[in-house]
């Protein structure tokens, strides 16, 4: 195992510093929570909490600043923070008019981000959530019931985000929230396993030649292993799978994500997303928003996943493309 640490146990906290610092006093961390918050936070508005395992950056800690999140929780590599680190966040965030968390569908995240709300509830805090399960790669995977939660939750955040800095009330946002997620559909292929820190190995084996399609940011199975293809029959496949899952009709619009999985050059993603938008014109599809980056990774693995929005409110491509003050987007 290559990789650029001090010690493998102390990899999060370590990682945590680094952010905060990278922050230039945007940033602040709750101790001994792993909770990056912004340092200037608006009195009068909403504030979005989200998280999950670490090993996924610059989800979620790299989006916390205007127009996104107000903090976000970062557990052990993984392995979702806990319900106690999750509540002192919401604690320290809410600005008398509630916290709306955003919550990735793995199992422990939604647990432990439940027993957190029941707990500010519990001390008068209002709160709202909603659960992103974009990834239409398989049902009831590892670690989850029903779709899981990937990078379509980024569009969550910056939508979310720009509609509580508009001063959207709790319940307006929740409501958003509700009609969203439902248009945001997700599939990747990796081409090669992450390693985590602590365990010193790949998290599963692809041979030299192999690739697997709908691998989850965990590792967890994904529907079928191949041959490695060239690019354009990679996003054939893929967009194959979102067109049946959307059913969609030429005409129709849509916001456009390409991620790096973590280890995937930025040629190589440019590359796969003229393949993808060759297929997407193909269709008579109107993309009016597109963003290529590293943004949901799966600590190094090699690979790439395409994410479409569904533009069924126009006010959300004014959400993604309002400017917004985070270390990542």
């Amino acid at each position: 195992m290559k990789k650029i640490i001090n010690k493998p146990e102390d990899v999060v906290e370590e990682m945590v510093r680094g952010i905060v610092s990278a922050g230039c006093g945007q940033l602040k961390n709750i101790p001994e929570t792993g909770a990056i918050y912004r340092s200037n936070l608006p009195k009068d508005k909403v504030a979005l909490v989200s998280g999950g395992g670490s090993g996924h950056e610059p989800t979620h800690a790299g989006f916390v600043g205007n127009g996104m999140l107000a903090a976000a929780v970062c557990g052990s590599v993984f392995t979702s923070p806990t319900p106690d680190q999750i509540y002192k966040a919401i604690k320290q965030v809410d600005q008398g008019k509630g916290v709306f968390l955003v919550i990735k569908n793995y199992s422990g995240d939604v647990m432990n981000f439940e027993m957190a709300k029941d707990m500010a509830e519990a001390d008068g805090i209002s709160v709202e959530s909603v659960v992103v399960d974009d990834d239409i790669a398989v049902e009831d995977s590892t670690y989850t019931e029903g779709k899981r939660g990937v990078a379509g939750t980024i569009f969550v955040h910056k939508i979310l985000g720009a509609e509580a800095a508009k001063g959207k009330q709790l319940s307006e946002i929740k409501a958003i929230a509700d009609r969203l997620v439902p248009n945001i559909k997700t599939l990747g292929v990796a081409l090669k396993a992450a390693t985590v820190p602590e365990v010193g190995k790949p998290g599963f084996e692809l041979g030299d030649n192999e690739i697997e399609f709908g691998v989850g940011i965990h590792g967890e199975p994904g529907y079928k292993r191949e041959a490695l293809k060239p690019s354009r029959k990679l996003a054939e496949e893929i967009v194959s799978k979102l067109r049946t899952a959307f059913q969609w009709s030429e005409g129709d619009h849509y916001a456009v994500l390409v991620n790096g999985l973590g280890a995937t050059p930025l040629m190589e993603q440019y590359i796969f997303w003229q393949d993808a938008e060759q297929l997407l014109k193909k269709d008579g599809l109107t993309i009016d928003f597109v963003k290529v980056g590293t943004l949901m990774t799966s600590l190094d693995m090699e690979g790439i996943s395409l994410t479409l929005c569904k533009l069924e409110d126009a006010s959300w491509l004014d959400d993604l493309k309002r400017e917004t003050h985070t270390l990542a987007w």
